[in-house]
């Protein structure tokens, strides 16, 4: 999919810093806040027009006219896809993930053991919800006679 997006390093830059700001923030990235993350040399008009041509590809839009742009899904996986920079897994951590998942568990432990993993590998929260239903029961069967080769269950 990240193919048919050609961007230049600046434009690269840019949304790989909006998308950045957004994410940590959860705020519309405006065109001076970005050319202080960025670290470019360019002008705040400079940026505006990059990012017009990035909204005419669909990889960021804006909320309302005077709010600054937020990344759309194309936008996320464009960088996901292209721009994202994925550091190697700690030793430690790779050792407590085999560790973790080697043992004999039920699938609910598992799942346990993953949010937990997650929580502290990303030093952030981790939720798990499990719902519980009940193991299905077979009651009644019926069989319905369709011909004298085939019957419907």
């Amino acid at each position: 999919m990240s193919e048919k997006y050609e961007l230049d390093e600046r434009a690269q830059v840019l949304l790989r810093e909006l998308i950045n700001s957004y994410t940590r923030d959860a705020q519309p990235v405006g065109s001076k806040n970005l050319a202080e993350l960025s670290g470019l040399d360019v002008s705040s008009a400079t940026i505006r027009n990059i990012m017009a041509k990035l909204e005419d590809m669909g990889l960021v839009n804006s909320p309302h006219t005077s709010a600054g742009r937020i990344p759309t899904e194309a936008g996320y996986r464009f960088f996901i896809d292209s721009l994202l920079e994925v550091d190697n897994l700690a030793t430690a951590s790779q050792r407590v993930i085999s560790e973790t998942f080697s043992a004999d568990k039920t699938s609910s432990d598992l799942i346990h053991s993953a949010t937990d993993i997650l929580s502290r590998i990303t030093h952030l929260a981790g939720i798990v919800s499990l719902t519980h239903t009940a193991p299905a029961e077979v009651r009644h069967i019926e069989f319905m006679k369709l011909s004298d080769r085939r019957v419907l269950v």
